[in-house]
Formats: structure tokens, sequence, C-alpha cells
């Protein structure tokens, strides 16, 4: 299911820590199998257990227990809008409801076109840059006012 590049990234993982303690690298190897699959599937899961050593529960533990991880497909584009109580207090729901009417959904909503995944963050550790989205787990975006979310929706559709 996995590409040999990704098992090439897992292994990079694999070998920060001791041979014992292999499931530490658990988080990096399901980040490794989202960048390259777009989400973590059942199939996934195990297929990383048994690559790694440890039981399929264990990583699903994992995979459940934080909301970086796709645990269903999402669009090509997801974004996170952080709604704890300081970026919401700093415009963030407004910022949630400017991306809900632009997209058309709601959150955990996808588009129609595959294009977009809404979601609902909390707290990204950048308080003050409220409101704050993330994009893919990987691009912070910060002081996102209606026009800037606008810019970046056209940005993303290109």
């Amino acid at each position: 299911m996995l590409s040999e590049q990704c098992y090439k990234k897992i292994d990079r993982e694999l070998a920060k820590y001791p041979a014992d303690q292999r499931q530490s690298a658990v988080m990096a190897a399901l980040a490794h199998a989202q960048v390259e699959l777009g989400w973590v599937s059942p199939e996934t899961m195990q297929e990383l257990a048994d690559y790694i050593g440890m039981p399929a529960v264990a990583v699903q533990e994992v995979a459940t227990f934080y909301n970086m991880y796709n645990l269903k497909p999402v669009g090509k584009h997801k974004i996170t809008v952080c709604t704890n109580l300081p970026c919401a207090l700093s415009g963030g729901e407004r910022a949630a409801q400017h991306l809900k009417d632009k997209l058309g959904v709601d959150f955990r909503g996808t588009t129609a076109d595959g294009q977009f995944t809404l979601m609902e963050g909390e707290c990204m550790g950048a308080c003050g840059d409220a409101p704050v989205m993330l994009v893919n787990n990987h691009r912070m975006c910060s002081f996102m006012s209606d026009a800037k979310i606008d810019a970046l929706v056209e940005e993303l559709k290109k």
C-alpha cells in the first residue's frame, strides 16, 4: 500500500530510536503515510503496526487521539480553523463562518468538487496571531481577515 519512498522516510524515523522503542516513531510514520495517501485507513494503520512491530490497536489509539490524522478521506486542501477561546474572541468564529459561507460546507464537510475540507481545531499555539488556520497540517496562516481568506481559497484552487 505504501511506496518504497514512504518506507524510506519511516525508516529514517525509526532509526532515531533504540530497537526496543520503535513504537516511538508511530506519530511520524502516520504523518508520512497520510502525506502519501491523504488519509489513514484502518488497513494503513495495520500496515504500519506490522512494519513497526506494535499492536494495531496501539497505532489506532494514536491516530484517533490526535486530530491531525485524517481517519476518512478529506479534500485536497484541509483547512483547520482554530476556534479555541482566544482565537474565537479574536475573530476565529467570524473567520470560520466566512469559510463556511464561501465553501458551502460546515465543519467536517467537504466541498462537492473534493477540493476543500473544513475542520475545527483546538489551540495552534499562535493566539497572538488570531484568527489562525492550518492548511493540510503544514501551513500556518495568521491574522486571517475575510480578504486574506478569500485570497487563500483562490490560491489553493489553482
